[in-house]
């Protein structure tokens, strides 16, 4: 299948969209999903919230550890039988989550989702690279990444009502099935995605994963990712703990807080994928990280104050979280050639992973609380760190675009 170059969308390539999406949007849903579980799996499997991190962090690790053992094989076969492979055994591993009855057998069934759904990402981005232009590619990364917002939407509200209504094991039952019928599509819908093949390589596997990793422009595109993944990271974990204890929002309006800035999310993605290709995509990373790091700095030093500004904050955190995402998303898709695109998309999931694991396991290293309901401690510093990292991951941001730029003269 050769590359599309228009610029308007056909219906097929609507289907590529969206299908792609709401695949993305079962993977983050599944991720999602555990945060609002957690009183419930405490209780109910008899856990300490050091173990239910190891639940959660166990998803990351394996995430970023499959890339890795699957990145020299990522452009040997056709994306979308890759897709359906990954799928699947995400499909699997998310059903066996439903069944989990004990600490052990949930953490190995997080480790098994964690190996499949991980790789789910990389291999999206690289259909998306190999079907669509550079110049459409702002658009289709708003799309795709929607899913975020929608299970931010959909994901904490709807799990907390099911798992509530039923047991916390239903909502990995309702994902399963969604995500079943989701394949079904892909499997009679989607064309064969295959035309890297046709440039051939003698590399093996391991060589090929070797050579995309020496490449010194490859590693460019990495090392922004660890700074991406690291600052975004280290926030995220702690920001109910610190809306809860040091806001002073309640914990039953937490839902509706996530809803809010998750609706956001939906609503302004596609605007800035457009305004991604409309306009340098590096300068549009370079404002929204600016602003991204304004605010939390800003709201990792606040003290109680009311809901609506809780929420105006949050809201405008996402703004600026969601709109450094599709550019440098868009910007990464252009570092690798044709050949090595399975590769690279498969080791930069893993960095983002394995970054992300890393960052939230130090953020917990700096921020402490003396009892459970006590305020959450040193929270500011680890927006100071943020924004220190931001700035580091702009400087990088700028040597990926000159490398780009630099290519197409």
């Amino acid at each position: 299948m050769t590359t599309i170059s228009k610029q308007t969308f056909s219906t097929y390539d609507k289907f590529v969209i969206f299908i792609l999406s709401i695949t993305q949007f079962t993977i983050i849903l599944d991720f999602m999903v555990m945060a609002p579980l957690g009183d419930l799996l405490l209780k109910d499997l008899h856990i300490s919230p050091k173990d239910f991190g190891i639940v959660v962090s166990a998803y990351a690790f394996s995430a970023g550890t499959s890339g890795l053992l699957t990145a020299g094989f990522a452009d040997k076969f056709d994306r979308k039988k890759l897709l359906l492979l990954f799928y699947f055994g995400f499909i699997i591993g998310t059903f066996l989550c439903g069944l989990a009855n004990s600490y052990l057998t949930l953490v190995m069934a997080r480790i098994i989702t964690g190996l499949f759904g991980g790789v789910i990402g990389s291999i999206s981005m690289a259909i998306v690279t190999d079907l669509f232009s550079l110049q459409q590619r702002g658009r289709v990364m708003g799309f795709v990444q929607m899913g975020f917002g929608a299970s931010q939407v959909l994901g904490i509200p709807i799990g907390l009502y099911i798992a509530n209504k039923f047991t916390w094991e239903a909502p990995f039952f309702m994902i399963v099935a969604l995500s079943l019928c989701i394949a079904i599509a892909i499997v009679v819908k989607l064309k064969p995605v295959n035309a890297h093949l046709l440039e051939k390589t003698d590399k093996k596997p391991l060589l090929h994963l070797w050579h995309t990793i020496r490449n010194k422009e490859y590693r460019i595109g990495f090392l922004a990712t660890v700074f991406l993944s690291v600052g975004g990271f280290m926030m995220m974990p702690f920001g109910t703990i610190f809306a809860v204890n040091n806001l002073g929002v309640h914990p039953d309006q937490l839902p509706f807080l996530f809803m809010v800035s998750g609706t956001c999310s939906l609503v302004i993605m596609p605007f800035i994928g457009r305004l991604s290709d409309a306009m340098s995509k590096y300068k549009l990373f370079v404002i929204a990280t600016l602003w991204m790091l304004s605010i939390s700095i800003i709201y990792t030093n606040l003290f109680a104050i009311p809901l609506w500004l809780v929420m105006i904050l949050n809201v405008l955190l996402m703004i600026g979280i969601m709109s450094r995402m599709v550019p440098s998303q868009a910007l990464t898709s252009a570092v690798p050639m044709p050949k090595d695109r399975g590769a690279f998309m498969s080791i930069n999931s893993s960095i983002q992973q394995i970054s992300g694991g890393i960052a939230a396991a130090v953020a917990g290293f700096i921020v402490y609380q003396d009892t459970e309901t006590s305020p959450l401690m040193n929270y500011n510093i680890v927006g100071y760190v943020v924004a220190g990292i931001g700035i580091l991951g702009i400087i990088l941001m700028g040597r990926v675009n000159k490398m780009i730029a630099k290519r197409q003269l």
